[in-house]
């Protein structure tokens, strides 16, 4: 009887030491804007960011299988939730990642919760994420609009423009950086005089960029971005806007837009992004990779972030040795960031991914040394200073002190 039992003790402990090694399957699905004004902001790039990250965090961790898939959201709400849906349902998927397109990524972030799946927007920008619709399985990684209004617009009103009128995109991600674009502004002693919406993917912005010179604000700043930014920025050249006198602010810029519109036309431009390609022997040994794998394109700070934030999430999959949601959320929490791309970090109890931001100014065609040479850094803004603090966000999950 005794050899009995300890043959079968022994068989037990071999099981669960199998259990404990067991091969975990993770399905990551990236849904972002694929073909429209934000494709090349996030797009097919945010797949190939999100296969680097596995490709790497496969290197040392050889018992988690990982598969990425992407699908088109077109920037609708109800093609967005109904992807989603089918993605959990019937297709497997655990994490959806990136979500370009403000509405789409709170209308996704909903349909999670329920799921109790994890969601990480990477190119969607509204701080309500962390704020009103903050969800315990959601993490807002790269960028949001508390954090570009209060790097730009403090930064600019500080230094003497004062006075701002805002073309903003007529959806949420627009609202919510004219509101915060609005606060920072005023917080830093400046004034916004005027506004005016346009419909999102517009091709004719003169009757907009007509008012806002008619404004005589000295700052005229787009709360828009994408392929809105670039015909808005191509046209105020074509009216003579800065010529005149009045600055032109990008609110949300990345070296994607600037590529598309070329020094001549974007040179003095200053911006706030989390990621520029150049900044460091690390970033620059990212880029050339992406690029080699992406038609030559160099990163844009979206598609950085889905690398960095799948990286974190797999870490996080590892060190729960499941993938269950509540399991890796906490780990993801505890855990610090800390990648090559984005550097130290943390994760918030609201779900912000906090990090240094960097404001920018774009280079003058003289200074660069190259295609893809287009920023000068200005300024670090140190993580405990780029994003809203948390008790100022109505996030539901923060305690009130």
């Amino acid at each position: 009887m005794k050899l009995k039992t300890i043959l079968m003790t022994t068989a037990l402990s071999l099981a669960f030491a199998g259990a404990a090694q067991a091969e975990i399957s993770v399905k990551l699905g990236v849904l972002n804007d694929m073909s429209s004004l934000y494709a090349d902001i996030s797009g097919p790039g945010s797949v190939v960011a999100a296969n680097l990250a596995v490709e790497d965090f496969a290197k040392t961790n050889k018992d988690i299988k990982v598969e990425v898939i992407g699908a088109d959201h077109q920037n609708k709400p109800d093609v967005g939730v109904n992807i989603a849906r089918q993605w959990y349902e019937r297709d497997g998927v655990d994490t959806i990642l990136d979500t370009t397109t403000s509405s789409v990524a709170l209308a996704v972030s909903e349909i999670t919760k329920e799921k109790k799946k994890i969601f990480i927007p990477s190119g969607g920008g509204t701080s309500d994420l962390t704020g009103k619709a903050c969800s315990p399985y959601t993490v807002h990684w790269t960028y949001d609009t508390w954090a570009l209004a209060n790097g730009t617009g403090s930064a600019m009103t500080k230094k003497g423009a004062d006075t701002w009128f805002l073309l903003t995109a007529d959806y949420a991600f627009g609202a919510a950086l004219e509101r915060d674009t609005t606060e920072a502004v005023t917080k830093a002693g400046g004034k916004v005089v005027g506004s005016v919406k346009h419909p999102l993917n517009s091709s004719d912005f003169s009757s907009f960029l007509l008012r806002a010179q008619s404004s005589k604000a000295k700052v005229i700043a787009l709360a828009n971005a994408g392929a809105d930014t670039i015909n808005a920025i191509k046209q105020a050249a074509e009216f003579g806007i800065t010529q005149g006198g009045q600055s032109l602010a990008g609110l949300l810029i990345f070296s994607s837009d600037v590529k598309a519109l070329g020094l001549q036309a974007a040179q003095g431009l200053v911006l706030t992004e989390a990621f520029y390609w150049d900044q460091t022997d690390a970033t620059r040994a990212f880029s050339k990779r992406f690029a080699e794998k992406f038609n030559g394109k160099m990163p844009t700070s979206a598609q950085a972030g889905v690398y960095s934030s799948v990286l974190h999430y797999l870490k996080a999959v590892a060190a729960a040795n499941s993938k269950d949601s509540d399991a890796v959320m906490a780990k993801m929490k505890e855990l610090p960031i800390d990648d090559a791309l984005f550097g130290k970090g943390s994760i918030r109890p609201d779900g912000r991914a906090i990090h240094d931001m960097y404001l920018y100014e774009v280079k003058k065609p003289s200074e660069s040394k190259g295609e893809w040479d287009i920023y000068k850094v200005v300024a670090t803004i140190p993580a405990n200073e780029a994003f809203r603090p948390m008790d100022q966000g109505g996030c539901p999950l923060v305690a009130k002190k």
